[in-house]
């Protein structure tokens, strides 16, 4: 059983700002995270949870950034766990040896997906039930509602979080992915129905087109839209958030 405590607030710019603490039953410490509200009139809004890239933080400018279009552009919550290892939570011995070997792997300038997609999968393992319950708690508030429509948006490692908790967690309906192997995750994007966007780097030096296309492939969303780029893997665009947000607002807000 997890319980949700908030730790601090603060508004600005319109936005109000809450720091929170996931605790469960055990004495290992909470997962901490960040939920951005409406400063102002937001009853019922939809509800959008993100995830992360690897190596980031739960209030990464692209976090941040990304809330704040989805806030003060369409009134929406949007909240964000920090990943197991990251953040402000302590690296264990297993972090510690899979944080190594990328390195050594990319200083011998070897491929980094099979290490990436195996520690991935691994955080996912871990936070999937932090994410479910994270929303379980947050569905509680007045301002929320367990009748609420909830989106959820991750790329890269937020990718490997997202796609199997949406496959597991009925109450996602919308989601925004991309920029990940399909090694693991397309088993379980067969089980996906819900719209998707997903957001694919032409000339990603980590993961090839043939990769990132055979992922999207294997959601089975009557409505799924990719959105390629050319450019590297850090490269995707600003206004692919752009569009993000308005394919949230789509579906959410009619789903409301």
């Amino acid at each position: 059983m997890y319980s949700l405590q908030f730790t601090s607030e603060s508004t600005s710019n319109g936005i109000r700002e809450r720091d929170f603490t996931l605790n469960g039953d055990s004495d290992l410490p909470g997962v901490p995270g960040v939920l951005w509200s409406p400063a102002t009139g937001a009853d019922r809004a939809p509800l959008v949870l993100m995830a992360h890239g690897g190596g980031n933080y739960k209030k990464h400018p692209a976090m941040s950034g990304r809330a704040r279009l989805l806030v003060q552009g369409c009134g929406f919550h949007v909240a964000v766990l920090d990943a197991p290892g990251h953040g402000d939570r302590p690296r264990t011995a297993h972090d510690e040896a899979e944080i190594a070997e990328l390195f050594r792997a990319r200083a011998a300038g070897e491929p980094e997906g099979p290490i990436v997609v195996r520690y991935n999968a691994h955080l996912a393992d871990l936070a999937v039930p932090e994410y479910r319950a994270t929303l379980d708690a947050l569905q509680e508030l007045p301002e929320i509602g367990t009748d609420g429509p909830v989106g959820f948006w991750g790329i890269n490692m937020g990718t490997a979080i997202g796609v199997p908790f949406v496959a597991a967690e009925p109450r996602v309906t919308a989601a925004v992915f991309g920029q990940h192997w399909p090694h693991v995750l397309a088993e379980q994007a067969k089980r996906i129905t819900i719209p998707i966007e997903f957001d694919l780097q032409w000339d990603d030096e980590h993961i090839s087109r043939e990769e990132g296309l055979a992922l999207f492939d294997a959601f089975a969303s009557a409505e799924k839209s990719l959105h390629v780029n050319s450019g590297r893997h850090k490269e995707l665009p600003r206004f692919e958030a752009d569009s993000a947000v308005r394919f949230f607002t789509r579906h959410l807000t009619r789903a409301a």
